[in-house]
């Protein structure tokens, strides 16, 4: 069996708590920002994440992320929703999102642009093809990628 990385075991740790919540973990990260270390979690749910949702997995994984002690730095846990602008990180979220809208942001410019809109039209072997506005499609591989985002947001709906 291989080894699992830091945050494959807290996933595997924070699983049955977010099941048993009746919650999907979209992602988990763990990063160190300036001289802190944050693990982030990031949950979601059929209609949405509430505040409450966040507190009750904080609340059902601290103790059991600390008896199991996957990390050996102090680090801040943060619980949230992934957002209306999420971004696609696992295979499954690209699958999901085939036919929506993305914004699309390269790490290296492609004739001098960085930033692409457009509708998300396949993930295949890491490859990312999204239907520009102008209709031409753009191929990138997703390590070429700073980001792939949803494009869901529209401030219409707010207000």
């Amino acid at each position: 069996m291989a080894k699992l990385n830091t945050v494959q075991k807290v996933e595997e740790i924070i699983k049955p708590f977010a099941d048993e919540l009746g919650l999907s973990i979209w992602d988990v990260t763990y990063k160190k920002e300036g001289t802190n270390w944050y693990l982030r979690v990031f949950i979601d749910k059929e209609g949405g994440i509430s505040i409450d949702d966040c507190v009750n997995l904080t609340h059902a994984v601290s103790k059991p992320l600390d008896e199991a002690d996957p990390i050996p730095q102090n680090y801040t846990l943060e619980i949230s929703s992934p957002g209306v602008e999420r971004e696609l990180v696992r295979e499954e979220h690209f699958a999901a999102n085939i036919g929506n809208p993305v914004f699309l942001r390269t790490i290296r410019p492609i004739d001098g642009v960085r930033d692409f809109k457009g509708i998300l039209k396949s993930y295949e072997d890491k490859k990312i093809t999204v239907e520009l506005d102008g209709g031409e499609c753009l191929e990138v591989e997703k390590k070429d990628t700073n980001y792939v985002k949803l494009d869901d947001f529209d401030i219409k709906d707010f207000i």
